[in-house]
Order: structure tokens, then sequence, then C-alpha cells
């Protein structure tokens, strides 16, 4: 068994029992039909329900690693990594409402089951327990510490919904500046890994400095995570990504491989700025992507980013197994088109 599955087998089942002993709540009991959407959506209950369906819980991962990293007690930061993960799903129900998504995991979402208002309210249940969830750190650390710990994740929160609303509002545009799409990810998608790193060296202990290298590794694993889920979305497959690789070029996403594409002037570019791409062309996009070198210059940055993010790690000074994971994971989080 390598370092990264030992440590795997030792957090999944005492995160999993957190994360449905949070969704036990007596308040939520009251609504047992909402429990059981948000169940659902975490993979527990329906048709396919399981591991699958359950995605790989890694920002708490992440998380408890970082705790464990730093030689704090990983099983004290649990209630922040049920919080984190809870915060996530929170905004993968709303993204499919927004993005108009059918399938997450490979099954139908919250709202294509049960329709976009009562997904939009199953969302926000599922915010309000993470918050939940997070105040449990008051029985396990110093006050001082948590109330960081809810002003990291209020912030967070604050930097995820801004970082959707730029992609929400961008897709009215034909064409963005470069340095607005780093804006955008950064909030959609690093805010939350780089808060779960953060929050891992808090809880573990650290010191403000060691906290800061750990929160800058978050944050550039956050964008090359984003930037390898661009990748995915237009050559990726459907069996690997749960959700068509046609969506992001139909709905007018701007993913790095488009702004890429839109400073070539190629043959995507012009038909690009014509509008409209309709399903059936897509593939064709994403072969006159690959012909203008776009694909290649995706993996690029994304190989740039992911060597940013072991500099980060390797400045923290820390060498121990559960460092070791640490850098498997970040690998593994990296390499999901291979």
């Amino acid at each position: 068994m390598n370092s990264l599955a030992s440590f795997l087998s030792r957090y999944r089942p005492k995160l999993e029992s957190t994360l449905q002993a949070t969704l036990n709540h007596p308040v939520l009991n009251q609504y047992p039909n909402m429990v059981s959407m948000l169940r659902y959506h975490m993979g527990w209950e329906g048709e396919g329900a399981g591991e699958e369906a359950q995605g790989k819980r890694l920002r708490p991962i992440l998380l408890l690693l970082i705790t464990e990293a730093v030689g704090g007690d990983w099983k004290k930061a649990l209630p922040a990594a049920a919080a984190v993960e809870l915060l996530h799903n929170f905004s993968l129900i709303h993204d499919d409402i927004e993005d108009r998504s059918p399938l997450r995991r490979g099954r139908p979402t919250v709202w294509a089951k049960w329709g976009k208002a009562q997904a939009i309210n199953a969302g926000d249940a599922m915010f309000a327990t993470a918050f939940i969830a997070l105040a449990e750190l008051r029985n396990r650390l110093r006050t001082e510490a948590v109330l960081q710990a809810q002003t990291l994740l209020a912030e967070t929160c604050l930097r995820l919904t801004g970082g959707q609303h730029l992609d929400i509002a961008f897709e009215q545009e034909r064409e963005i500046p470069a340095d607005l799409y780093w804006t955008m990810i950064a909030g959609k998608t690093a805010a939350l890994i780089q808060t779960c790193a953060h929050l891992g060296a808090l809880i573990g202990g650290a010191d403000g400095t060691l906290q800061q290298v750990f929160s800058q590794f978050g944050y550039a694993l956050g964008l090359c995570f984003q930037v390898v889920d661009d990748w995915l979305g237009i050559w990726g497959s459907v069996a690997l990504t749960g959700k068509s690789t046609e969506s992001d070029l139909v709905s007018g996403k701007k993913t790095l491989p488009v702004i890429l594409g839109l400073a070539q002037n190629g043959r995507f570019a012009r038909r690009w700025r014509e509008g409209n791409i309709e399903p059936q062309e897509a593939p064709i996009l994403a072969q006159w992507l690959i012909e203008e070198g776009v694909q290649h210059q995706t993996q690029a940055e994304a190989d740039r980013l992911t060597r940013e993010a072991m500099e980060w790690l390797e400045r923290s000074g820390l060498d121990n197994e559960a460092m070791q994971a640490l850098r498997e994971l970040t690998y593994a989080m990296l390499s999901r088109q291979k």
C-alpha cells in the first residue's frame, strides 16, 4: 500500500461518518425529503450511489493531510474537513443549475431530478450545514483559532460566489482579457482549495509563516486544478469526467483553451466570434484547438502551475510521511486527464 492510500484508509471512514452525522442534524431531520436530496447529492442514496457518486473528497483530504504534516492531530480537523466538503457540494448544486448541467459524477443532478427551485433550496441547506459542521471546532481549538477559521470560510464563500458571478457574466461576452480569466478562477476554484490548505496548517498548530506557505501552495494548486478542468472540459472523456465535453464550448464559457485559441486568430477564433456554437460543432472546434497548439499550451500552463505548487510545498521545510502523501495527492489532483 502506498503512502497516500494508507492515509486515505484512515481518513475516509472518519470523514464520511462526520459528514453523515452533520446531515443528521435535528433541525434537518424535520424535513426528511430535503435530507434525501442532500444525501443523494453526496452519493449516499439513490440509483448509482457509492464511492464513485461520492467523489474523491479531495478538498477535505487535503486539509487533513496538511494538519498531520505540520504535526497536528488530524482528528481535531474533522469538523473543518466536513465543512469544506459541504461548502464545495453547496457550490456544485448551484453550479449545476447555473450551468444547466444534467449530469454530475455520471448521475442526474439535483435540479434535473427535483427541479431548479428545490435544488436552490437544497444548496442553501448544504451551505448552512457547512457552518454548523465548522462550529464543532470550538470543542477542539482555542477561541482565536476558531474565529480565524470561521472568517476564512466566510471570506471563501464570497470569493467562490464572486468567481461564479464572473463566470456567468462572461458567458455574455465573446472575449475577455486573460487577466480576468485568472481573477475568475482564483475565486470560483482556487479560493476553496487555498482555504483547505490554510485551515489544515492553522488547525495543525503551524505558525503564521508556515500557514502562509501552505496557503500559497493551495492557491497555486487551485489555479492548476481549474486549468486541468478546462482541459478536460474540451478533451476529456465522459467516462472520466461524468459530463459532456460539448458543454463548455456550447455554453460560451471562457476557459483557458478558449482564451488561448482566440489569441491564435485562426479557424477557431473566426468561428467563435460568429457566435452560437452548436453541439455537433464542438468536436470540430476541439480538433482545431489541437491543430493550433492550444491543447499543448494549456497542458504547459498546467505543468507550470504544478511546479509552482510543488515549490511552495518544498518551502515548508517539512519531510514526513504526511508530506509524501501530500505530494502524491497533488500529482493525483493535477493528472486527471491521464
